[in-house]
């Protein structure tokens, strides 16, 4: 969702490197039903990334769901209405949601208690991290980037989520046959991400359209955020594309 940024290792113009984290720092109030979600449900169903990262607690989705299925990560998952309701959706794949809003966490929890869900994980914290350090290459079946923080300022573009390194790291995570599925309500910001999947070797836009955009997957949830935009305005654009086996060949010169 939007109160999320992008994020990955960026260079500016000089050449020197800037950290980006997957998200905006936030003050973190809980309402009194998500502190009691949290407090119930958080050592069940949530972990930390640094300590994944740290090595504290091992990275083995196996052992967390225990099962070994598919497996979904969605990075910036906010309150967690099109995570859940995905989840619910596909009891046969296991979803990951990477998240540093603690509200927006504990929202989660208390949709994953009523929806009696088993499939579903919350990781807190910056999903870049986790995915540089602990997924494992060719592991997953899915990334999906639901409304990034799109940054509209143009000095700001530099702190987007989707750029080159960063889709180039999400694509080594995919399995051959494995999705990125983008979407967004910033026009700009979409095609950035059109131009910076497009120009990723091992990604293919599965679009059959002349201009590259796909329609909604049925399987994603329009939500209330969602809505909110196409009545400000906004035209929401979906990108879905496919991890290849191997770069394709370029053609001769």
């Amino acid at each position: 969702m939007d109160q999320q940024a992008g994020a990955s290792t960026a260079s500016d113009e000089a050449g020197t490197h800037r950290r980006i984290t997957s998200f905006v720092q936030q003050r973190n109030r809980l309402t009194e039903g998500q502190t009691h979600a949290w407090d119930r449900l958080w050592t069940a169903f949530g972990l930390d990334v640094a300590d994944v990262v740290s090595g504290l607690v091992p990275y083995d989705p196996p052992a967390w769901f225990g099962r070994r299925a598919p497996l979904v990560l969605e990075i910036g998952s906010g309150t967690g209405e099109s995570t859940a309701l995905q989840a619910a959706a596909a009891p046969e794949v296991d979803h990951l949601a990477v998240e540093v809003f603690e509200p927006g966490l504990a929202q989660l929890l208390m949709r994953i208690d009523e929806a009696g869900l088993t499939n579903l994980r919350l990781l807190r914290g910056d999903a870049v991290d986790l995915l540089r350090e602990r997924v494992p290459p060719g592991s997953l079946t899915e990334v999906r980037i639901f409304f990034p923080d799109p940054w509209p300022k143009r000095r700001h573009h530099k702190r987007r989520l989707v750029q080159p390194a960063f889709v180039t790291l999400v694509a080594s995570r995919l399995a051959p046959g494995g999705v990125l599925h983008l979407a967004t309500d910033w026009a700009h910001y979409a095609a950035q991400m059109r131009a910076v999947c497009s120009g990723e070797p091992l990604l293919e836009n599965t679009s059959t359209a002349a201009d590259g955009w796909t329609p909604q997957p049925a399987g994603r949830p329009e939500t209330k955020f969602e809505r909110r935009a196409l009545a400000e305005g906004r035209d929401v654009r979906d990108l879905v594309f496919r991890r290849i086996s191997a770069p394709h060949p370029q053609p001769p010169n």
